[in-house]
């Protein structure tokens, strides 16, 4: 990976310590961060206090280190202002363990919690025997949090804490700290700026079982909407039926028709910087919409077509 043209100067970082051998790397990511500038705050678990003592980051970070909810009386909701507060947040290392609670939502520690209720993009870099990290579990659990906008920096291949060979080895501290760079600059690039992005296919019902449409995914939408939030724009997300993960940070409109993609394009179109028309709208609708469902015994229906609306010529 290239060296990314980016600082991490007056960055609000929050890292995420969990209860892995690597944890020690962690500290060095923390003195990397704090060398270029950024104000780093540490979230350790009680596994991760095992490996590394509380005191060595704060130390490092010149910032009091948080391990339980209720650790600070005066901050009824940590886990709230710490990823309110944070520009991103690096889990490092992040177990399998605490990945698997990451992918179902699991909230029993301020680490998690903080984690679930986070809006910034979120960095992780896996840390793990080779047997764990090869699991059916975890790599469903990767793939999953992929989909879901997490960033991973790793794993390496290499020799491992327990003496075997393989997959599942912690990135070194320079290479996250790239990471961490490349996204922080993602984040700044579209910062103040507002973008549209239509999404998946359009249905125009032809009584109210039948329609037509198209196979459109959304994906490609989807992935705009992903990365334009990324980059600090807010979003609106205009998306017709599909099964896919809300990109964390935008603003989702579910919408049916074309009739409904017109609708919510024209209202916000005063507000927006950008639009991106990603959605397969259809071209053509039926010229008349049965209010109950079509008898099959009365023959095969006349089907009249006429044209749905540009919306793209009309904005």
């Amino acid at each position: 990976m290239g060296k990314v043209k980016a600082d991490v100067s007056n960055k609000n970082i929050l890292l995420v310590v969990s209860g892995g051998i690597s944890a020690y790397k962690a500290v060095e990511l923390a003195r990397l961060l704090v060398k270029g500038g950024a104000n780093v705050k540490v979230i350790m678990t009680e596994a991760g206090e095992r490996f590394v003592s509380s005191l060595t980051f704060r130390t490092v970070t010149g910032n009091p280190v948080v391990v339980s909810m209720w650790a600070e009386p005066s901050s009824p909701f940590p886990h709230i202002s710490l990823s309110r507060d944070a520009d991103l947040i690096v889990v490092a290392p992040a177990t399998a363990n605490i990945l698997a609670k990451m992918t179902c939502g699991i909230a029993d520690d301020l680490a998690t919690t903080t984690l679930l209720s986070a809006r910034c993009p979120i960095v992780v870099a896996p840390a793990m025997n080779l047997r764990m990290y090869s699991n059916f579990a975890t790599q469903r659990n990767l793939r999953i949090l992929a989909e879901n906008g997490v960033i991973f920096a790793g794993p390496e291949e290499g020799e491992l804490a327990c003496g075997e060979e393989g997959a599942g080895r912690m990135c070194e501290p320079p290479q996250i700290l790239e990471v961490i760079k490349r996204e922080i600059s993602l984040i700044e690039n579209l910062s103040q700026k507002t973008i549209m992005v239509t999404a998946g296919p359009t249905r125009e019902y032809v009584d109210p079982v039948r329609f037509i449409s198209n196979p459109s995914s959304g994906r490609m939408g989807f992935a705009v909407a992903d990365r334009a939030a990324r980059r600090g724009a807010k979003v609106y997300l205009v998306s017709g039926p599909v099964d896919l993960p809300v990109p964390p940070g935008t603003i989702v409109s579910r919408v049916t028709t074309a009739e409904d993609i017109k609708r919510e394009v024209m209202d916000k179109l005063d507000e927006v910087d950008a639009l991106v028309m990603a959605a397969a709208v259809s071209d053509f609708k039926p010229s008349f919409s049965e209010a109950k469902k079509i008898k099959k015994g009365g023959g095969v229906p006349k089907l009249e077509l006429e044209p749905a609306e540009d919306i793209l010529k009309l904005v």
